[in-house]
Protein backbone atom coordinates (compact mmCIF):
# COMPACT_ATOMS: atom_id res chain seq x y z
CA UNK A 1 0.00 0.00 0.00
CA UNK A 2 0.93 3.10 -0.93
CA UNK A 3 2.01 5.65 2.81
CA UNK A 4 2.27 8.98 0.84
CA UNK A 5 0.18 9.73 -2.86
CA UNK A 6 2.21 12.54 -4.71
CA UNK A 7 0.04 14.80 -6.70
CA UNK A 8 0.57 16.53 -9.72
CA UNK A 9 -1.31 19.79 -9.83
CA UNK A 10 -2.30 21.40 -13.57
CA UNK A 11 -3.63 24.45 -13.29
CA UNK A 12 -3.53 26.46 -10.00
CA UNK A 13 -5.97 29.12 -10.39
CA UNK A 14 -9.07 29.91 -8.44
CA UNK A 15 -10.45 26.39 -8.26
CA UNK A 16 -7.03 25.28 -8.19
CA UNK A 17 -6.06 26.59 -4.79
CA UNK A 18 -9.21 24.99 -3.79
CA UNK A 19 -8.03 21.87 -4.60
CA UNK A 20 -4.28 22.53 -2.62
CA UNK A 21 -6.16 23.41 0.09
CA UNK A 22 -8.48 20.34 0.52
CA UNK A 23 -5.74 18.07 -0.36
CA UNK A 24 -3.56 19.77 2.23
CA UNK A 25 -6.22 17.90 4.58
CA UNK A 26 -5.99 14.97 3.35
CA UNK A 27 -3.88 12.46 5.45
CA UNK A 28 -0.70 10.65 3.08
CA UNK A 29 -1.68 13.50 0.37
CA UNK A 30 1.51 15.68 -1.00
CA UNK A 31 1.43 17.92 -3.86
CA UNK A 32 4.36 17.12 -5.39
CA UNK A 33 4.71 19.07 -8.56
CA UNK A 34 2.66 22.49 -9.93
CA UNK A 35 2.13 23.60 -13.71
CA UNK A 36 0.60 27.07 -13.81
CA UNK A 37 1.70 29.53 -16.60
CA UNK A 38 0.07 32.71 -14.68
CA UNK A 39 2.80 34.11 -12.56
CA UNK A 40 0.38 35.40 -10.00
CA UNK A 41 -1.13 32.15 -9.39
CA UNK A 42 2.02 30.49 -9.56
CA UNK A 43 3.40 32.59 -6.82
CA UNK A 44 0.07 31.82 -5.18
CA UNK A 45 0.65 27.70 -5.40
CA UNK A 46 4.07 28.20 -4.47
CA UNK A 47 3.54 30.44 -1.32
CA UNK A 48 1.05 27.52 -0.47
CA UNK A 49 2.66 24.55 -1.43
CA UNK A 50 6.50 25.78 -0.98
CA UNK A 51 8.23 22.15 -0.99
CA UNK A 52 6.06 21.50 -4.35
CA UNK A 53 8.47 21.53 -7.71
CA UNK A 54 7.06 24.72 -10.02
CA UNK A 55 7.09 23.40 -13.56
CA UNK A 56 7.08 25.41 -16.61
CA UNK A 57 5.46 22.96 -18.46
CA UNK A 58 3.08 19.89 -18.92
CA UNK A 59 5.77 18.22 -20.34
CA UNK A 60 8.08 19.18 -16.95
CA UNK A 61 5.16 18.20 -14.38
CA UNK A 62 4.81 14.57 -16.29
CA UNK A 63 8.62 13.96 -16.14
CA UNK A 64 8.85 15.10 -12.13
CA UNK A 65 9.45 11.97 -9.85
CA UNK A 66 7.59 11.02 -7.34
CA UNK A 67 4.42 11.20 -8.87
CA UNK A 68 1.52 9.19 -8.05
CA UNK A 69 -1.54 10.74 -9.80
CA UNK A 70 -2.53 14.11 -11.56
CA UNK A 71 -5.34 16.83 -11.08
CA UNK A 72 -6.16 18.82 -13.87
CA UNK A 73 -7.93 22.23 -12.94
CA UNK A 74 -6.83 24.30 -16.15
CA UNK A 75 -9.09 26.17 -17.99
CA UNK A 76 -12.27 24.22 -19.90
CA UNK A 77 -11.12 24.09 -23.50
CA UNK A 78 -7.28 22.80 -22.75
CA UNK A 79 -8.79 19.50 -20.63
CA UNK A 80 -9.31 17.57 -24.08
CA UNK A 81 -5.39 18.52 -25.49
CA UNK A 82 -3.98 17.83 -22.17
CA UNK A 83 -5.42 14.51 -20.95
CA UNK A 84 -4.36 13.41 -25.06
CA UNK A 85 -0.89 14.44 -23.73
CA UNK A 86 -0.98 13.05 -20.41
CA UNK A 87 -2.61 9.81 -21.93
CA UNK A 88 0.45 9.16 -24.43
CA UNK A 89 3.13 10.70 -21.89
CA UNK A 90 2.39 9.13 -18.34
CA UNK A 91 -1.33 7.80 -17.81
CA UNK A 92 -1.30 7.91 -13.98
CA UNK A 93 -4.56 8.20 -11.87
CA UNK A 94 -6.28 11.31 -12.94
CA UNK A 95 -9.14 13.32 -11.54
CA UNK A 96 -10.01 16.12 -14.03
CA UNK A 97 -12.29 19.02 -13.67
CA UNK A 98 -15.91 19.57 -15.19
CA UNK A 99 -16.50 19.96 -17.89
CA UNK A 100 -14.19 17.07 -19.69
CA UNK A 101 -14.64 18.71 -22.86
CA UNK A 102 -16.30 22.02 -25.05
CA UNK A 103 -17.87 20.79 -28.31
CA UNK A 104 -18.74 17.60 -29.77
CA UNK A 105 -15.68 16.83 -31.58
CA UNK A 106 -13.01 17.21 -28.43
CA UNK A 107 -15.86 14.46 -26.83
CA UNK A 108 -15.44 11.94 -29.16
CA UNK A 109 -11.34 12.28 -28.83
CA UNK A 110 -11.97 12.12 -24.72
CA UNK A 111 -13.64 8.88 -24.80
CA UNK A 112 -11.37 7.71 -27.68
CA UNK A 113 -8.62 8.26 -25.43
CA UNK A 114 -10.39 6.93 -22.26
CA UNK A 115 -10.92 3.86 -24.06
CA UNK A 116 -7.45 2.74 -23.88
CA UNK A 117 -6.12 4.92 -20.92
CA UNK A 118 -4.36 2.64 -18.72
CA UNK A 119 -5.31 4.25 -15.01
CA UNK A 120 -8.54 5.06 -13.23
CA UNK A 121 -10.43 8.60 -14.58
CA UNK A 122 -12.31 10.26 -12.01
CA UNK A 123 -14.27 13.56 -13.29
CA UNK A 124 -14.67 16.02 -10.82
CA UNK A 125 -18.49 16.83 -9.89
CA UNK A 126 -18.50 18.42 -6.14
CA UNK A 127 -21.85 19.20 -6.25
CA UNK A 128 -22.43 15.30 -5.92
CA UNK A 129 -20.40 15.67 -2.75
CA UNK A 130 -22.15 18.60 -0.83
CA UNK A 131 -23.17 17.18 2.98
CA UNK A 132 -27.26 18.06 1.97
CA UNK A 133 -26.93 16.37 -1.68
CA UNK A 134 -25.41 13.39 0.26
CA UNK A 135 -28.13 13.71 2.81
CA UNK A 136 -30.67 14.07 -0.57
CA UNK A 137 -29.40 11.43 -2.19
CA UNK A 138 -29.36 8.80 0.62
CA UNK A 139 -33.04 9.45 1.87
CA UNK A 140 -34.58 10.59 -2.19
CA UNK A 141 -35.86 6.94 -2.71
CA UNK A 142 -37.81 6.19 0.66
CA UNK A 143 -38.80 10.01 0.94
CA UNK A 144 -40.49 9.92 -2.71
CA UNK A 145 -41.11 6.55 -3.39
CA UNK A 146 -39.21 7.08 -6.61
CA UNK A 147 -38.63 10.95 -8.03
CA UNK A 148 -40.54 11.23 -11.17
CA UNK A 149 -40.70 15.05 -11.21
CA UNK A 150 -37.10 17.16 -9.91
CA UNK A 151 -36.44 20.72 -9.98
CA UNK A 152 -32.96 22.42 -9.32
CA UNK A 153 -32.70 25.80 -8.48
CA UNK A 154 -29.37 27.91 -9.05
CA UNK A 155 -29.87 31.52 -7.45
CA UNK A 156 -26.09 33.06 -7.39
CA UNK A 157 -23.76 35.78 -8.02
CA UNK A 158 -22.14 36.06 -11.57
CA UNK A 159 -18.89 34.52 -12.97
CA UNK A 160 -15.74 35.58 -11.70
CA UNK A 161 -12.76 37.12 -12.91
CA UNK A 162 -10.71 34.35 -13.89
CA UNK A 163 -7.79 34.37 -15.49
CA UNK A 164 -7.10 36.09 -18.75
CA UNK A 165 -10.70 36.06 -18.85
CA UNK A 166 -11.36 33.04 -20.44
CA UNK A 167 -14.45 32.17 -18.95
CA UNK A 168 -16.19 35.11 -20.52
CA UNK A 169 -16.49 33.46 -23.95
CA UNK A 170 -18.70 30.80 -24.97
CA UNK A 171 -15.74 28.92 -27.53
CA UNK A 172 -13.73 28.55 -24.27
CA UNK A 173 -16.51 27.51 -21.43
CA UNK A 174 -18.35 25.25 -23.86
CA UNK A 175 -21.27 28.10 -23.13
CA UNK A 176 -23.06 28.05 -19.37
CA UNK A 177 -25.08 25.33 -20.09
CA UNK A 178 -21.91 23.39 -20.22
CA UNK A 179 -19.62 25.26 -17.76
CA UNK A 180 -21.99 25.76 -14.95
CA UNK A 181 -24.52 23.55 -15.58
CA UNK A 182 -23.24 20.12 -15.98
CA UNK A 183 -23.03 20.19 -12.37
CA UNK A 184 -26.59 20.25 -12.65
CA UNK A 185 -27.56 17.35 -15.27
CA UNK A 186 -25.11 14.84 -13.76
CA UNK A 187 -27.42 15.69 -10.60
CA UNK A 188 -30.38 14.57 -12.74
CA UNK A 189 -28.85 11.27 -14.02
CA UNK A 190 -27.81 10.14 -10.43
CA UNK A 191 -30.87 11.44 -9.01
CA UNK A 192 -33.01 9.46 -11.45
CA UNK A 193 -30.87 6.73 -12.35
CA UNK A 194 -31.71 6.89 -16.04
CA UNK A 195 -30.60 8.76 -19.14
CA UNK A 196 -32.02 11.87 -20.60
CA UNK A 197 -33.79 11.36 -24.00
CA UNK A 198 -35.32 14.87 -25.01
CA UNK A 199 -34.09 18.42 -24.11
CA UNK A 200 -35.75 22.07 -23.97
CA UNK A 201 -33.91 25.58 -23.28
CA UNK A 202 -34.35 28.70 -23.02
CA UNK A 203 -31.68 31.07 -21.55
CA UNK A 204 -29.52 34.50 -22.70
CA UNK A 205 -27.37 37.33 -21.49
CA UNK A 206 -29.86 39.56 -19.93
CA UNK A 207 -27.92 41.38 -16.65
CA UNK A 208 -24.31 40.56 -16.85
CA UNK A 209 -21.45 41.54 -18.54
CA UNK A 210 -23.26 43.27 -21.46
CA UNK A 211 -20.72 45.52 -23.56
CA UNK A 212 -17.67 43.53 -21.93
CA UNK A 213 -14.79 42.85 -25.08
CA UNK A 214 -11.82 41.01 -24.72
CA UNK A 215 -9.08 40.75 -27.17
CA UNK A 216 -11.54 42.14 -29.56
CA UNK A 217 -14.45 39.32 -28.61
CA UNK A 218 -17.48 40.84 -26.79
CA UNK A 219 -18.48 38.42 -23.96
CA UNK A 220 -20.97 36.03 -25.16
CA UNK A 221 -21.48 33.91 -21.57
CA UNK A 222 -25.76 33.83 -20.78
CA UNK A 223 -26.54 34.40 -17.19
CA UNK A 224 -29.35 33.11 -16.75
CA UNK A 225 -31.83 29.94 -18.45
CA UNK A 226 -34.37 27.54 -17.98
CA UNK A 227 -34.11 23.88 -19.27
CA UNK A 228 -36.45 20.93 -19.05
CA UNK A 229 -35.13 17.22 -19.81
CA UNK A 230 -37.12 14.18 -20.35
CA UNK A 231 -36.02 11.19 -19.05
CA UNK A 232 -36.19 7.15 -20.40
CA UNK A 233 -38.03 6.55 -17.21
CA UNK A 234 -40.76 8.78 -17.72
CA UNK A 235 -39.25 10.97 -14.94
CA UNK A 236 -38.88 14.91 -15.96
CA UNK A 237 -36.31 17.21 -14.57
CA UNK A 238 -35.98 20.99 -14.76
CA UNK A 239 -33.07 23.34 -14.13
CA UNK A 240 -33.83 27.15 -13.49
CA UNK A 241 -30.42 28.97 -13.30
CA UNK A 242 -30.10 32.89 -12.60
CA UNK A 243 -26.42 34.80 -12.12
CA UNK A 244 -27.43 37.98 -11.07
CA UNK A 245 -29.50 36.68 -7.65
CA UNK A 246 -26.87 36.44 -5.04
CA UNK A 247 -28.76 38.19 -2.74
CA UNK A 248 -30.81 34.60 -2.09
CA UNK A 249 -30.44 33.05 1.27
CA UNK A 250 -29.92 29.42 -0.32
CA UNK A 251 -27.44 29.45 -3.87
CA UNK A 252 -29.11 25.55 -4.41
CA UNK A 253 -32.40 24.31 -4.41
CA UNK A 254 -33.21 20.68 -5.29
CA UNK A 255 -36.71 19.27 -4.81
CA UNK A 256 -37.75 15.77 -5.44
CA UNK A 257 -41.17 14.22 -5.63
CA UNK A 258 -43.20 11.52 -6.02
CA UNK A 259 -45.85 9.22 -5.22
CA UNK A 260 -44.71 9.00 -1.48
CA UNK A 261 -43.78 12.58 -1.03
CA UNK A 262 -41.01 15.44 -1.58
CA UNK A 263 -37.96 16.12 -0.50
CA UNK A 264 -35.71 19.13 -0.62
CA UNK A 265 -32.21 20.56 -0.07
CA UNK A 266 -31.34 23.75 0.23
CA UNK A 267 -27.20 24.76 -0.40
CA UNK A 268 -25.94 28.24 1.25
CA UNK A 269 -23.84 29.69 -1.15
CA UNK A 270 -19.87 30.51 -0.35
CA UNK A 271 -19.85 31.83 3.18
CA UNK A 272 -16.94 34.61 1.93
CA UNK A 273 -20.03 36.27 0.43
CA UNK A 274 -22.22 36.06 3.20
CA UNK A 275 -22.95 39.89 4.68
CA UNK A 276 -21.50 39.93 7.86
CA UNK A 277 -24.85 42.37 9.15
CA UNK A 278 -27.07 39.91 8.70
CA UNK A 279 -24.75 37.32 11.21
CA UNK A 280 -23.74 33.67 10.75
CA UNK A 281 -24.67 32.36 7.06
CA UNK A 282 -27.65 29.99 6.47
CA UNK A 283 -27.07 26.17 7.46
CA UNK A 284 -27.90 24.11 4.96
CA UNK A 285 -31.05 22.12 4.73
CA UNK A 286 -32.87 18.72 3.96
CA UNK A 287 -36.67 18.81 4.28
CA UNK A 288 -38.56 15.98 3.80
CA UNK A 289 -42.27 15.85 3.33
CA UNK A 290 -44.20 12.64 3.37
CA UNK A 291 -47.77 13.01 1.87
CA UNK A 292 -49.18 10.28 4.69
CA UNK A 293 -49.25 11.67 7.32
CA UNK A 294 -48.76 15.37 6.51
CA UNK A 295 -45.91 17.24 8.43
CA UNK A 296 -42.35 18.40 7.07
CA UNK A 297 -39.40 16.74 8.97
CA UNK A 298 -36.83 19.47 8.27
CA UNK A 299 -32.87 18.38 9.00
CA UNK A 300 -29.85 20.89 9.83
CA UNK A 301 -26.96 19.49 7.69
CA UNK A 302 -24.15 21.26 9.24
CA UNK A 303 -20.48 21.47 7.92
CA UNK A 304 -17.07 21.38 9.39
CA UNK A 305 -16.41 24.78 9.48
CA UNK A 306 -12.84 24.13 8.44
CA UNK A 307 -14.04 22.73 5.33
CA UNK A 308 -16.02 25.69 4.50
CA UNK A 309 -12.56 27.70 5.22
CA UNK A 310 -11.07 25.49 2.36
CA UNK A 311 -13.57 26.37 -0.09
CA UNK A 312 -16.18 27.53 -1.61
CA UNK A 313 -18.58 24.20 -2.42
CA UNK A 314 -19.59 23.14 1.45
CA UNK A 315 -16.81 20.57 2.24
CA UNK A 316 -17.85 18.50 -1.11
CA UNK A 317 -14.20 19.18 -2.96
CA UNK A 318 -12.45 17.45 0.55
CA UNK A 319 -14.78 14.73 0.50
CA UNK A 320 -14.05 13.68 -3.27
CA UNK A 321 -10.33 13.60 -2.90
CA UNK A 322 -10.92 11.64 -0.33
CA UNK A 323 -12.60 9.32 -2.14
CA UNK A 324 -10.38 9.71 -5.30
CA UNK A 325 -7.13 8.95 -2.87
CA UNK A 326 -8.55 5.71 -1.66
CA UNK A 327 -8.98 4.75 -5.86
CA UNK A 328 -5.32 5.77 -6.12
CA UNK A 329 -4.27 3.36 -3.01
CA UNK A 330 -6.00 0.68 -4.49
CA UNK A 331 -8.89 0.61 -1.77
CA UNK A 332 -11.67 2.48 -3.64
CA UNK A 333 -13.43 2.54 -7.31
CA UNK A 334 -14.48 5.66 -9.20
CA UNK A 335 -17.61 6.66 -8.97
CA UNK A 336 -17.54 9.88 -11.46
CA UNK A 337 -16.64 7.54 -14.61
CA UNK A 338 -15.57 9.66 -18.20
CA UNK A 339 -19.59 8.47 -19.46
CA UNK A 340 -20.72 10.14 -16.39
CA UNK A 341 -18.43 14.05 -17.08
CA UNK A 342 -19.41 12.82 -20.96
CA UNK A 343 -23.27 12.62 -20.41
CA UNK A 344 -23.45 16.25 -18.09
CA UNK A 345 -21.76 17.75 -21.10
CA UNK A 346 -23.83 16.53 -23.78
CA UNK A 347 -26.28 17.48 -22.03
CA UNK A 348 -25.24 21.00 -21.89
CA UNK A 349 -24.58 21.13 -25.49
CA UNK A 350 -27.98 20.03 -26.24
CA UNK A 351 -29.74 22.41 -24.07
CA UNK A 352 -26.99 25.53 -25.40
CA UNK A 353 -28.28 24.35 -28.96
CA UNK A 354 -32.26 23.80 -27.92
CA UNK A 355 -32.17 27.32 -26.63
CA UNK A 356 -30.21 28.71 -29.47
CA UNK A 357 -32.43 27.12 -32.19
CA UNK A 358 -35.41 27.04 -30.26
CA UNK A 359 -36.14 23.55 -30.96
CA UNK A 360 -36.47 20.70 -29.15
CA UNK A 361 -32.93 18.01 -28.93
CA UNK A 362 -33.30 14.15 -28.68
CA UNK A 363 -30.69 12.64 -27.10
Amino acid sequence: MVDTVHYGLIGCGMMGQEHLRNLALIPGASVSAIYEPDPIMAAAAKAAEPHAKMCASLWELLSHSPLDALVVVSPNHMHAAQLEEIAARRPLPLLIEKPLFVSEAEGERVMEIGRSYGAPIWVAMEYRYMPPVQTFLARAEAATGGVKMLTIREHRFPFLTKVGNWNRLNRNTGGTLVEKCCHFFDLMRLILKSEPVRVMASGGQEVNHKGEVYGGEAADIWDSAYVICDFASGARAMLELCMYAEGARFQEEISGVGPAGKIEAMVPGPGRFWPPHLGSPPVPQVVVSPRHPKGPEVLEIPVDPGLLMAGDHNGSTFYQHARFNAVVRGEGTVEVSLRDGAQAVRMGLAAQAAALEGRVVTL
